[in-house]
């Protein structure tokens, strides 16, 4: 998660019907809900509730890599449910907020929905809830699920993941670290890189850029590199903003270092060929097949993972060159 500029307006909308006998992996330590979470529409209906109407809407931009593999793991769950899925996403907050009014127009069981800018998303969330429609939250949002009302959540805790990151940087004697944001206002992002600053020994910048402008990425990261010589490693927040800092460093004439969030296929080559150490990979095929999951399994057996107390965990686990060839057979598969 190269990324060509999100669009304005919603994506499309992809329905997925029921397929026949999919491999899938299973979901466990679902712990049954509190009473207080089976009430009104969002009970649980039965084992009979086939074909349950489920919207995954996110915050992610057309064509990005990550959200395509968060993407497959919902339909694949879908798949496995029998549930009609519907996903749709806009990278700007006030057009995702509409996408989940329309999914409540729609009248769908269950909504799972990102919380980047968790702001802008309270309102039509409470009036998803006021509508009886269950939600669960994924990938962002860590802090505003459970204030919000969410029944459960679906990620990595972005403070905690940026401190291991952090951590590794002291193991590989890094001296001065330059953590590249490419969307102002993305909660999760500035935890991780808050999370960085947090553990790591050495000195710690921030470099805000144009995610959705790669060009203007490269000419902002290149200058800053050669303003200064003693910036030792780049820290990207997306797989594709890896490659491109590869490139960056060696347009700049840089000794630094690249490491990443997140994974991709051509991530997991520039690791294999040791031109990124490593990328913490949050997981989001998992992230997404686990949301639409939890709503099939909340509607029809009255289950809430993590107890509605507590978040599920899909990372952070770091691939490095040592253990990438564990990990590259699904990233060509396009799961990972």
């Amino acid at each position: 998660m190269n990324t060509p500029p999100p669009p304005r307006t919603p994506s499309r909308s992809l329905r997925v019907a029921a397929l026949t006998s999919v491999a899938l992996l299973l979901l466990a330590g679902c712990s049954g809900g509190d009473s207080s979470l089976g009430s009104g529409k969002g009970a649980a209906e039965g084992a009979d509730a086939a074909g349950l109407k489920v919207a995954l809407i996110t915050h992610g931009g057309e064509g990005d890599a990550f959200w395509e593999l968060v993407q497959k793991g919902a339909e694949a769950a879908a798949a496995k449910d029998g549930v009609d899925l519907t996903y749709a996403n806009d990278s700007d907050p006030a057009g995702q907020a509409q996408l989940v009014r329309d999914a409540i127009s729609d009248r769908v069981d269950g909504i799972a929905v990102t919380l980047a800018k968790p702001a802008a998303m309270k309102a039509p969330v409470a009036a998803a809830r006021a509508a009886g429609i269950p939600v669960v939250g994924l990938n962002s949002g860590i802090d505003a699920w459970k204030s919000q009302g969410l029944l459960e959540y679906f990620g990595q805790d972005e403070s905690v993941a940026g401190a291991a990151v952090g951590d590794k940087l002291n193991g590989l004697k890094a001296k001065h670290a330059l953590c590249v944001i490419h969307e102002r206002g993305n909660v999760a992002l500035e935890a991780r890189c808050a999370g960085v600053k947090k553990t790591f020994r050495g000195e710690t910048e921030n470099l805000y850029v144009e995610g959705t402008d790669p060009e203007a990425v490269d000419t902002v990261l290149t200058a800053q590199l050669r303003q200064d010589p003693g910036i030792d490693e780049v820290v990207t927040l997306g797989a594709q903003f890896a490659l491109d800092a590869v490139e960056s460093v060696k347009a700049a004439g840089s000794k630094a270092q690249v490491s990443t969030f997140d994974l991709n296929n051509d991530l997991v080559k520039a690791i294999r060929a040791g031109n990124v150490q490593f990328a913490v990979d949050q997981q989001p095929y998992l992230q997404g097949y686990l949301a639409v999951d939890s709503l099939w399994l909340y509607r029809t057996n009255g289950n809430v993972s993590g107890g509605g107390v507590a978040p599920v965990l899909t990372g952070p686990a770091f691939v490095t060159r040592t253990n990438v060839a564990a990990v590259a057979k699904f990233a060509a598969a396009g799961t990972r």
